[in-house]
């Protein structure tokens, strides 16, 4: 089953004096419980696009679908969630507290079918730290807890918008292999969008690259990572993965050229 289409998309600002592109005529599709990546140069789209999808503005062509509903429909029945390069959570909540926050804000009617906050926050391997407040917890555990969060509804789709691109290296390599896990154990579709052509690769089963923002960017490639589904921190040191990264970066220095 299809998770998410995009058809001929294309989403352009005005100003008071002009018009500015951001992408157009982007097209491709999720499979449900697919991992897709998203990279490019900084100011080609990237969070313009996970922002569509989540309905936060109005596209100006082409059209969207989420499990077969309009993005405003599946905001409503909150078919998808986001998580930010921010964790963004409330400073005087714990975190427990900061994770069953979606069951008690927003849409009255969000159903009964939801995980247990605390369960979540096993999953995250943070279930010894729920009384914790934020300022307590490192900028890591930050955001597992903003992941919880984020799946407290049971989200078909899961859109992350950098999520780890203020982390240091050994701490976003662990998240990475922690983000794995998760989404194998949930079955939730993920749209991951990053800086890291690393990152990109290791995580997902796709690879949608963009152009450089000073091309009109748009969706030049959409690739399969032919890599093993089962992906350990062993995977980075092998040619097969060097392979892969490096047609990643060839794409992406084509495109900014």
């Amino acid at each position: 089953m299809t998770a998410v289409v995009l058809d001929d998309v294309t989403v352009k600002f005005a100003s008071a004096n002009s018009t500015f592109t951001v992408f157009e005529n982007i097209s491709f599709e999720v499979q449900t419980g697919g991992f897709v990546s998203i990279i490019g140069p900084s100011g080609c789209g990237k969070s313009t696009l996970l922002r569509a999808i989540a309905n936060l503005f109005d596209i100006s062509a082409g059209s969207i679908s989420v499990f077969g509903k309009l993005p405003s429909k599946a905001r409503q029945a909150r078919d998808f969630a986001f998580v930010f390069q921010e964790a963004t959570l409330l400073p005087w909540l714990t975190a427990l507290e900061n994770v069953q926050m979606p069951l008690e804000v927003g849409e009255a009617d969000i159903g009964t079918d939801n995980y247990d906050p605390l369960e979540l926050l096993e999953l995250v391997g943070l279930a010894d730290r729920a009384r914790a407040l934020p300022h307590e917890l490192s900028g890591g555990m930050r955001q597992r807890v903003a992941i919880a969060r984020a799946l407290i509804c049971k989200p078909r789709v899961l859109l992350m918008d950098e999520p780890f691109g203020a982390l240091d290296e050994i701490t976003r390599d662990r998240l990475n292999n922690e983000l794995l896990r998760i989404w194998r154990k949930t079955g939730t579709t993920i749209l991951f969008v990053t800086h890291s052509i690393a990152e990109a690769a290791y995580l997902g089963q796709k690879v949608l690259v963009f152009k450089s923002a000073k091309a009109q960017s748009q969706a030049v490639e959409y690739i399969d990572i032919d890599l093993p589904n089962e992906r350990t921190p062993k995977l980075l040191d092998t040619m097969d993965f060097v392979k892969v990264t490096g047609k990643l970066r060839s794409l992406l220095a084509t495109n900014s050229a």
